[in-house]
C-alpha cells in the first residue's frame, strides 16, 4: 500500500429528480497507484476522468448510489476501461432512469474490492437511496461516503427514493462505528473526518434533515 493515492477529479453537470434540475459539481475519486484504479462514481464529463486514469488498468467503475450525477458516464468508462460497473442492487430504478437497459454488476454489503495491495471495503448505506453505499478504505483510515455523509449532515432526503430515518440509522450504525480519525471524502464539498461529524448527530436529527 505504500505507493497507493487518492485523486480527485471534479466535474459539473447537473442533477435531475422528480422533475427538477440542479446544477452540481461532483467529486470523481481515484483509488489506486501507477498499475490500476478504482473509479469512484463517473460524474458529468468523461474526459477528465479518463485523463487521470491515464493508462492505469480500471478495476472496477463504482457508483456509490444511481442518481444521474454519479452515474453519467459510468457505462461509457466501463466499456472504454474494459472495467465492471459496480451499483448496489437496490438503486437499479434509479440507474434505469439514466441507463435504461445498460447492465451493471451488482455490489453487496461487505463485498471487497482489491486494489492497490490493500481492499476496499463496501458498506451499504441506504437513506439518501435504497441503494446507498460508502467503500471502506481501513490501511488508509478513509471513507468514501457518495452523498450518504457530507461535512455538516447527511445527505439530502427530500426527494424520491430517499428517507431520513434510515440514513440517520445508516450513519449511526454504521458510518460513526468507524474511527474517528477516519478521513471522509464525499461525493460533494469539501472533505471531513468521523471524529467533526459524530458529535452533531443529535443536532441533525433534531432539525430533521
Amino acid at each position: 500500500m505504500s505507493d497507493l493515492r487518492i485523486d480527485r477529479v471534479v466535474t459539473t453537470g447537473v442533477f435531475e429528480l422528480d422533475g427538477g434540475t440542479w446544477d452540481v459539481d461532483n467529486n470523481v475519486w481515484l483509488i489506486g497507484d501507477d498499475n490500476e484504479v478504482v473509479i469512484v462514481d463517473a460524474a458529468h464529463n468523461d474526459k477528465p476522468i479518463a485523463k487521470a486514469v491515464g493508462n492505469r488498468n480500471v478495476v472496477a467503475v463504482v457508483c456509490t448510489h444511481g442518481h444521474n450525477d454519479h452515474v453519467t458516464f459510468a457505462p461509457q468508462l466501463g466499456k472504454e476501461f474494459h472495467a465492471p460497473i459496480l451499483l448496489h442492487p437496490g438503486d437499479q430504478e434509479l440507474w434505469e432512469m439514466t441507463h435504461p437497459g445498460q447492465a451493471f454488476w451488482q455490489t453487496a454489503d461487505t463485498e471487497r474490492i482489491a486494489i492497490a495491495g490493500t481492499t476496499l471495503e463496501i458498506i451499504h448505506t441506504p437513506g439518501h437511496s435504497p441503494g446507498s453505499i460508502c467503500l471502506h478504505l481501513p490501511e488508509a483510515k478513509a471513507l468514501f461516503s457518495g452523498d450518504t455523509l457530507f461535512s455538516g449532515g447527511p445527505g439530502a432526503t427530500g426527494r424520491s427514493f430517499s428517507d431520513f430515518p434510515t440514513i440517520i440509522d445508516s450513519i449511526r450504525d454504521r458510518l460513526f462505528a468507524l474511527p474517528e480519525d477516519t478521513r471522509v471524502y464525499t461525493g460533494h464539498g469539501d472533505s471531513t473526518t468521523i471524529g467533526a461529524e459524530a458529535p452533531h448527530l443529535a443536532e441533525w436529527i433534531e432539525r430533521g434533515y
